[in-house]
């Protein structure tokens, strides 16, 4: 994490924590505590035990996940949930099999610190292991009930899912909320020059075919989000 004074930019890329409050072993935007406690105990009255399982990510957390998936070190899926053969591929195509599910550095909404992943912490049993997959999450799923309230009760706490449906960008993630508000007014500083810039002087696997690519990954990986 960078410790020189903190930027808006370095905030929105996840390079510096200032916006944060610790809540629950987890971090969130300081200015989303309210609606999420609020959502939280709306859930537990409608019998959820709504958990966080992962907020905020800074830069460097997130580029080893990707570094990682890159380099053939923990696995990259397809939306069939079959292991993806990165060897096949040319360094772009790499690229965009892994920001199915995992966002490029400097342009995650984790980094904003106002979007969260969530489960039922009551429906499944202490060991067990989570997985953030749509199977957990669609019809006959353990987390399926809970995923139904919140389609009828996020918009009413100001929170939504940005990864509803599939728009050909990140797959569909239905554990993935974002408050509205609050993230509109990080993600509107985000520009495709800023993400350049951060990029550039980063070290991630595949930084040329990403920089060279830039304003298509832009528009269908960052900018792609279903509306609230």
């Amino acid at each position: 994490m960078d410790v020189t004074k903190p930027t808006p930019k370095m905030c929105i890329t996840g390079q510096h924590d200032t916006h944060l409050t610790d809540i629950q072993n987890h971090r969130l935007h300081s200015n989303i505590i309210g609606d999420f406690l609020a959502l939280q105990s709306a859930a537990q009255k409608a019998g959820f035990e709504l958990t966080i399982a992962s907020s905020f990510r800074d830069f460097d957390r997130q580029s080893i996940i990707w570094n990682n998936k890159f380099l053939g070190i923990r696995p990259v899926y397809n939306k069939q949930q079959k292991v993806v053969d990165l060897t096949k591929l040319n360094d772009v195509d790499k690229c965009i099999a892994i920001m199915l599910y995992s966002a490029l550095p400097g342009a995650s909404r984790h980094h904003l610190g106002t979007d969260l992943d969530v489960f039922d912490k009551a429906a499944v049993s202490d060991d067990y292991k989570l997985q953030l997959t749509p199977d957990e999450y669609l019809q006959g799923g353990p987390f399926a009930p809970l995923s139904n309230w919140l389609d009828t009760n996020l918009d009413k706490f100001g929170f939504y899912r940005p990864y509803q449906h599939d728009l050909g960008g990140v797959a569909p993630e239905l554990w993935h909320i974002s408050h509205i508000k609050q993230s509109q007014l990080l993600v509107n500083k985000l520009s495709e020059q800023v993400l350049f810039e951060c990029i550039k002087n980063s070290e991630l696997q595949g930084k040329q075919a990403i920089l060279d690519n830039l304003p298509a990954i832009y528009t269908r990986f960052v900018t792609n989000v279903s509306p609230p």
